[in-house]
């Protein structure tokens, strides 16, 4: 079961759009490497705004999440690719569906 999650949206700068789909579509890998995300996706929202959504069972896979990887990855493309800084928000998870 998950409890928490995470939703960033991320605005791509003009002209960067492909790059910030090719660069959510990488992170796919990096993500399937951590036991702690139990769901991960990554969406286009609009011409140049996109998003990541991931969920948790706990607090722990969270913050392995955010000091992971992918996280590290985002903040340092982030001023070549984005419009302004990740709007990173912690959410809780009140019901989901997800495979068995």
């Amino acid at each position: 079961m998950v409890k928490v999650g995470l939703y960033v949206r991320l605005e791509a700068k003009s002209g960067k759009e492909a790059d910030v789909e090719a660069f959510l579509r990488s992170g796919l890998a990096l993500v399937e490497q951590e036991p702690g995300t139990t769901a991960w996706f990554a969406i286009r929202m609009g011409a140049s705004t996109f998003g990541i959504f991931d969920a948790f069972p706990d607090e722990a896979g969270r913050q392995a999440h955010l000091a992971g990887r992918v996280a590290a990855a985002l903040m340092a493309k982030a001023p070549e690719l984005l419009a302004k800084p990740p709007n990173i928000e912690k959410i809780d998870v009140l019901a989901a569906k997800l495979p068995k």
